[in-house]
C-alpha cells in the first residue's frame, strides 16, 4: 500500500491583502460583512464618496439631499444603515445633522483588498 502526503499549504506572501494572508475569524468575517453590506447598496456608496470627500470632511444633510432624486426620509434611511456600520458619525447642528466619516472604520474596507506594501517597495 502507498501513502501519498499532503504538501502543506504554502503561506500567502506578505505583499497580498489580509483576506489573501489567511482565513478571517468568525467574529471578524461578521463585522467586516455588516460593513460591506452597509456599501454594498449604490445609494450609500454615493453617500459615503460624497461626505468623505466633501471640503472640510463633513457635510451638511441638506447638501446631500439635493444630489438625489430620493425623499428626505429614504436618504436619512441610508444614512442610518451607514451610521449604524460605524462607517459614519453625525451631529445635531440646529436643525440639521452634519455628516463626517470613521475613519478606522473605512479603512478597515480598504486594508481588507489592499496590498500592505513591503520594506522594498516602499519610496521615500
Amino acid at each position: 500500500m502507498t501513502t501519498t502526503t499532503t504538501p502543506p499549504v504554502a503561506e500567502a506572501p506578505a505583499c497580498c491583502a489580509p483576506i489573501a494572508r489567511r482565513p478571517l475569524a468568525e467574529s471578524d468575517a461578521a463585522e467586516l460583512a455588516a460593513l460591506l453590506k452597509a456599501v454594498a447598496d449604490p445609494v450609500r456608496l454615493r453617500l459615503l464618496s460624497m461626505i468623505g470627500s466633501h471640503a472640510g470632511g463633513e457635510v451638511c444633510v441638506c447638501d446631500l439631499t439635493a444630489a438625489f432624486d430620493l425623499t428626505a426620509p429614504t436618504i436619512s434611511h441610508h444614512l442610518k444603515v451607514l451610521r449604524t456600520a460605524g462607517l459614519i458619525d453625525g451631529e445635531r447642528r440646529g436643525t440639521w445633522v452634519y455628516y463626517r466619516v470613521v475613519p478606522e472604520q473605512v479603512a478597515r474596507l480598504g486594508a481588507l483588498f489592499t496590498p500592505l506594501a513591503g520594506p522594498s517597495t516602499a519610496r521615500a
